[in-house]
């Protein structure tokens, strides 16, 4: 598949948020279907490679699905949202600066730990589960404003998660993946279980 004429359907497809902040780009060689990295705090584009060449083995259908999913969770990683961790984040880094300036080295590692706990609160905030079942639901609510319904947007995402997986060689998907799944059959109408809150954590 040449990817220009693809990577300019699937642009027209993301909200007018995902075009302004993610950038679509061709991968030959990554082993993986597409990809999509945290986005790091200082980014101002959020980089999506595709292998186009893995990528034309997917349906339509479960293309533009994917390429939704993946440019909704990437986009939804906020680091500057406000929050408790983000400030004692900033407490802490203002905690190291003013102990280093006085040259209390207790000091200096008491701040650099209270930031290091915080930062990594955030970070497993951008990694939960319920941010992966939001960026799935958010996915399907774009779809549904391109002509797909609740229904056939959720089967395609469905199937997308698990041909990906057969393309890319997993033997098993992973628990985040069989979470998913089994949110996405219970939008879609096909299992009347969905996931439990308490696994939503």
């Amino acid at each position: 598949m040449y990817p220009d004429p693809e990577i300019r359907h699937l642009m027209d497809l993301l909200p007018a948020s995902g075009r302004m902040l993610t950038k679509l780009v061709s991968k030959p060689g990554q082993a993986t279907v597409i990809e999509a990295p945290v986005p790091k705090p200082w980014m101002a584009f959020r980089p999506v490679s595709i292998n186009f060449d893995l990528w034309n083995q997917l349906s339509r259908a479960q293309r533009d699905l994917l390429v939704l999913r993946t440019v909704s969770w990437v986009t939804s990683v906020r680091w500057f949202r406000p929050s408790l961790n983000q400030g004692l984040v900033l407490a802490g880094v203002l905690g190291v600066i003013v102990e280093a300036i006085q040259g209390d080295a207790v000091g200096v590692i008491a701040a650099g730990s209270l930031s290091a706990i915080a930062g990594t609160q955030i970070w497993r905030s951008n990694h939960s589960t319920q941010r992966e079942l939001e960026a799935d639901e958010a996915a399907i609510q774009v779809a549904m404003r391109r002509g797909y319904t609740e229904s056939q947007a959720a089967r395609s995402l469905l199937s997308a998660i698990e041909t990906v997986a057969e393309i890319e060689g997993r033997p098993s998907l992973s628990f985040i993946e069989l979470l998913r799944c089994q949110n996405l059959r219970a939008i879609a109408g096909v299992s009347p279980v969905g996931v439990p809150g308490s696994l939503r954590e």
